[in-house]
This record gives structure tokens, sequence and C-alpha cells, in this order.
């Protein structure tokens, strides 16, 4: 390796050429990749749910569907208006009672609770159906331009409007997120490097590694919002520190030889040694959440491997060339480091290792209870902002109609009408379903089967399968609703055993069994993976199990918190979070630790070591713990979409609190328990006594 160093820096011009020509296609590729906004859409592809949205997108042409409440509007006006909605490309049917009777049936015919299912004082009830999914580019272009056809008297509801609403927020705050990212974390570095201009090459060298890993992204066809959101933020957080190593071990070959080329290309070396175990836990961290069946976390952890990956190569090849281009100048620009020394704290810490670990037993137990109760919510729509035109309409849809969420019903085109209008009358009485609306349970009402246009009737019954739509008082999520799936499920499969009732609140029921299931196995094998990998680099037994133990403790820390005040995180909030907090900051465990054994098979004895560890470690990890903090926290702030900023403010939190028990409690651990550390450790046999 020592000769691939040598010519890279030998050849740094062309290098650095080559990498900034690598953002063209970079560039590229980002804008060909396309978003989903739609969570439900990585629900496992085996749920009678999804294969329910495919059968109903296969045999009707129908991905997704919105109801549009219009207000002051008399029947030819919504008649009107429903005629040019149908007309929008990508609206495949628009089902209303303007659209059912063609205007030949006065509503005042009809008995009052078939009326009320399309009106309600001056407001009317219209569900539009689309030919594509909710979450994609056609269905949500349509919902915008049903807005602007409709106009202020139409307010368009359900998921796909929702989708629509948080991509445009999205879009227009994704580039701050990035501007917020790294403008606090250059303070940070400018506060506790050694130049002002050394944290801009750092930051520009991590965001050209950051634009080939979202170029990248491209091979995969598309990604979350979320990934889009949080990959940048997230991967300047957890490949700082690789910038950091390499700069302080290039300041410590300069000591050691006057041939500035020379040490660079020893500072790589060392720097990709030191540096690979701990890049390894990261990559565990987040290929473990590449296991989630709820494949969001594929999505988000094939991205950021790639990161880690990306940010590896920026650290050792562009910028190595650029320090050496640049060296003049960051000695013009140097100045003393803010921080302080740490030899003070690292006194503190060993003479006080017993109550600090009394302190982390008396953690223990309401960290993890915390940790273990925390409340989650997995219906986005209820935590969208208030100015959402898409919250407006939920809001709106609840309080005329009462209604809150809607279901769609499949049912064999064969089931015998009177089946049909018996099912749909056991429906109507389960508790919180206003009404069940189909053309058989119409006709049942009354109408002749002549007075429907065969255009109409096709549009909700086909060669295999009938469609109806059962309307629902509770929200989805909610124990009411999920209670209340389980009752229509119970009456549709007695009537129709291969019928399935899908929408958004019976995908989202699934997606807490899948998430809930997703859980423990993440936070399992994350465990293991970065537990074999320390288990490796350190040659011990007992090491990983207290690395990992400690960081552990941090998370549940972390994640406790919500929980005693009172707060809800989003359902992918403690998944994420307890892999992403574990493979990121491990790696201050692991730096004082190494420090640590190697200070003890130098000859120190136990305290001594760890003071001098403590003392050579903290600014390291205080520095790339600041960092990550401040790359993410001021994210969490500014963010609109919740779970974008609950998750930036638990990265944020995480990284402090890493910072704060590696620093404090690590120490404790492994001054009590050296005894064990040193009959378990392979490296330490000549110790052992």
């Amino acid at each position: 390796m020592k000769g691939f160093t040598k010519w890279l820096v030998r050849h740094r011009i062309p290098v650095v050429i080559l990498c900034l020509l690598l953002l063209i296609p970079s560039v590229m590729g980002m804008a060909a990749t396309r978003t989903k906004y739609d969570l439900l859409y990585y629900l496992p592809s085996d749920l009678e749910t999804v294969r329910g949205q495919e059968i109903l997108l296969q045999d009707f042409g129908k991905g997704a569907f919105s109801l549009l409440v219009t207000e002051g509007m008399d029947l030819k006006d919504q008649a009107a208006m429903e005629n040019e909605i149908r007309l929008i490309p990508h609206v495949d049917s628009v089902i209303g009672y303007a659209s059912v009777t063609k205007g030949m049936l006065p509503p005042e015919i009809l008995p009052d609770d078939v009326r009320e299912m399309f009106q309600r004082g001056d407001c009317m009830l219209t569900a539009v159906f689309f030919d594509e999914g909710s979450s994609s580019e056609e269905t949500m272009a349509a919902i915008d331009q049903i807005r602007r056809t409709a106009g202020d008297r139409c307010l368009v509801s359900g998921l796909s409007a929702v989708v629509t609403d948080t991509k445009h927020l999205v879009e227009s705050q994704e580039a701050i997120y990035v501007l917020i990212a790294v403008a606090l974390c250059a303070v940070v570095l400018m506060i506790t490097m050694d130049s002002f201009l050394l944290p801009l090459i750092f930051l520009a060298c991590i965001g050209v590694s950051i634009m080939w890993n979202m170029g990248t992204n491209y091979f995969l066809g598309e990604i979350s919002y979320i990934t889009k959101a949080v990959a940048a933020v997230l991967q300047l957080g957890v490949t700082m520190d690789y910038s950091i190593f390499l700069w302080h071990s290039y300041k410590e070959q300069k000591a050691l030889t006057e041939d500035r080329d020379e040490a660079m290309a020893e500072a790589v070396r060392l720097t990709f040694t030191s540096i690979l175990g701990s890049s390894l836990t990261t990559i565990a961290g987040f290929v473990s959440i590449c296991f989630m069946s709820f494949t969001l976390g594929r999505d988000l952890g094939i991205v950021m491997s790639k990161g880690v990956v990306m940010g590896l190569i920026g650290t050792l090849v562009l910028l190595p060339c650029v320090l050496r281009m640049t060296d003049k100048a960051i000695e013009k620009t140097s100045h003393r480091p803010l921080l302080p020394d740490m030899g003070g704290l690292s006194r503190f810490i060993v003479r006080h290792y017993k109550p600090l670990f009394a302190v982390l037993v008396l953690l223990v137990f309401p960290a993890f209870y915390g940790y273990s109760h925390v409340n989650v919510y997995y219906d986005m729509s209820t935590v969208m902002p208030p100015y959402f035109a898409s919250v407006s309409a939920n809001k709106k849809l609840a309080e005329t109609f009462d209604m809150a969420t809607t279901h769609l019903l499949l049912i064999d085109a064969d089931v015998p009408q009177k089946d049909v209008q018996e099912m749909a009358g056991e429906m109507r009485a389960v508790d919180g379903v206003k009404n069940v609306i189909g053309i058989d349970t119409l006709l049942g009402a009354g109408i002749p089967e002549s007075i429907v246009p065969p255009d109409v009737l096709s549009l909700v019954k086909g060669d295999r399968y009938q469609l109806m739509l059962v309307s629902s008082a509770y929200v989805t999520s909610s124990d009411e609703v999920n209670r209340q799936i389980d009752q229509l499920n119970g009456i549709l499969k007695r009537y129709d055993a291969g019928g399935m009732l899908i929408g958004e609140a019976p995908c989202t029921k699934d997606l807490i069994a899948c998430t809930d299931h997703d859980f423990t196995v993440v936070s399992l094998i994350s465990m293991i993976a970065i537990f074999l990998i320390i288990l490796l680099v350190q040659r011990s037994i007992s090491l990983p199990v207290i690395l990992v133990a400690v960081i552990e403790l941090a998370i549940a820390i972390n994640l406790c918190i919500p929980y005693y005040t009172g707060m809800t995180l989003p359902f992918v909030g403690p998944i994420l979070i307890s892999t992403i907090q574990l493979g990121a900051t491990v790696d201050y465990a692991i730096l004082i630790t190494t420090r640590y054994k190697q200070n003890r098979i130098a000859g120190m004895d136990k305290a001594t070591a760890m003071e001098k560890s403590v003392a050579l470690s903290a600014q390291s990890i205080l520095v790339s713990g600041f960092s990550f903090f401040a790359a993410t926290y001021g994210v969490g702030l500014y963010a609109d979409v919740d779970i974008i900023s609950s998750m930036c403010r638990l990265m944020a939190r995480g990284a402090l609190l890493s910072v704060a028990v590696v620093l404090l409690l690590l120490p404790a651990v492994l001054l009590l328990c050296d005894r064990l550390i040193v009959h378990t450790t392979f490296d330490m046999k000549s110790l052992r006594a």
C-alpha cells in the first residue's frame, strides 16, 4: 500500500481533477433517481393488503384514490367539476353522486342514509381513483392538477394528497438541510481544529463523496424521501472522523520527516489501518437495517453503507491530495484550538471511577425501562404541518362526513347480491363503521340496475372482483381501527374466503406487525455483527461485551427520554437510531479501549493507563461527537416533516450521550474489569500473573 500512497500524493493534481470530473455523472445520476414519498410502499410484497393493491391496479386499473370534499356547489356545478377532473391525465375514474346518476335522479327522492353517503348540508363527497400508485410522480401531478381545476371550494383528502404535500415540502427544504448541517459543522470544526481553512477543506471533500454516493443511487432506481433527506447529513456526521484522523496522522508524520509527500503517504497508510475497524462497525450498523422486512430499512441501509465507503475513498484519495495542495494556506490560517486540555478530566475520572460506576448502575433500570416502553406513531398524516392542504381536507372529511379513513373491499364478483347486502349490513354494525358503499348496496336501496350506466358499473365491478368502500370514523393506526379491521376481515371471510380488505389503515396495521418484528431482529443483528468485529479487532472475549453494552446504555438513555417526557416518536425512529447510534459511536469506545490496552501492555498500571488514554482520546472524541451533533441538530430544529426532524434530533442527542457515556462511564467499567480484560484478551498475555 505504501507504493500506492506515494503514487497518489505525487499525482495529486490529476487525482483531484478525476475526482471532480466524477461529479458530472454523479449529478446526472442524482437527477435521474426517483424518490418515493409513500412509506407503505415499503411493506413486504407477500402481504394480503399489498397483493390486494396489485389486484386493484390490474383488474380495475386503479392504484391510489382520494376523497374530494366540495362545499357550496349545486349538482350541476358538481357534475361539471367531476367531468373536468375525469379528463386529467392518470385519473382513472371519478365516482360521486353526480357521476353515478348522470343528473338523472334528484337527491331528494333517495333515502336519507343513501343521500348522506354523498351529501351533508352544502358539502358533497366524490371518490377519485388514479391509474398509478400513491407515491408515483403521475399521481402527485394529478393531485396538483385537481387542486388547480377544482379551486378553493374543493379539498383533496387521503394518503395521495398527504404524499403530494410531503413531496413539495421536502423538495423545498432538502438543500437547506445540507446548508444548515455544513454551516454548523464548520463552526464546530473551526473552534475545535487548529486552522480556519481546514474545516472548509474537510467539508468540501466530504461533499464530493456525498455527491458520489447520491449519484450512485441511480443504480437503485429509486430511494425514499427519508433516505434522500437525511443521507447527506448522516454521511457528513459519521465520516468526519476519518478526515480528522488523517489530519492528526499527517501532523505527526510531518514532525518525523521534512519530505511532506513522504509524510502524507505514510499518514494515508496509517489512517487506513486505524479507521478500518471504525468504518466496519459503522457499515455493520447500516447493513443490519437492510434485514428489516419493512424495506425502507434496506433502502437507507444500502445508501448509507455506500456512503461510508465513499467517505473512506474521499478521505484516503481526494483529501490527501487537497491537503498537500493547500498546505501553505492551512498554515497561514492556523490558530490554537479552543478545546481545553483534558488532563483534569482524565484525573477526575480515574479518581472517582467507583462513584461513576455506581451512576452507571443506577441508570440501567430507568433507561432500559423507558427504552422498551417508548411510544411510537405510524400514521404520518397526523403529524404533518397544519398548513398542509391535505391536513385541512382530512379534518373537513372527519368533521362533515364523520370519516377518518376509508377501507376498500375486494369481493368475488360472483358473490350473490343478497349475500353482499347481508355482509354490508353486518359490517355497518361494527363499531366505528359509518357506511358500506357498493353497487349492490345501492341497488339494494331501491335504485334500479338500468339507471346505472354501463361505464359506471364497470368501474366497480369486473370479471373477478367487485369493489366496495367502507367509511370509518376511526383514525389510521389507532387501536380502535385495528380492532375494527379484524372484525371486518372476520365478516368478509365468512362471505368470501378470498376477499380482501385493503387501504391505508389495513396496510398500516400490517406495518405495525412488521416493524415490531424488525426492531428485535435488527437490534440483534447489529449487536452480533459489531460484537464480532470488535472481537476480531481487539482479540478479546470481554471487550466486545463491555463496549457494546456501554453504547447500548447510551442508546437506551437516548430513547428513554421521549418516554419520560411524554413524546411520541415515528415508528422507524427506535429501530434506525438504535443501529445508527451503535454503529456510528462505538468507535469512541474502541478508541479509548485501544489506547488503554496499549498503555497497559507498555507496562503502566491501570490508573495511569486510563488517565493517559482519556487525556489523549478525549479531544478526538469531543470533536467527532460535536461534529455529529452539529450536522444533525440544526436540521432537526428546522425540518417541518416530523419523521425527519425526530430522527435528526435523536441522532444529535445520541452523539452527545455516547460521548458522555464513553468518556465518563466506560473508563469506570474498564478499570473495575481490568483483571477480567487481561485474562480474556489475547494481546495482554504478558500481564497475567
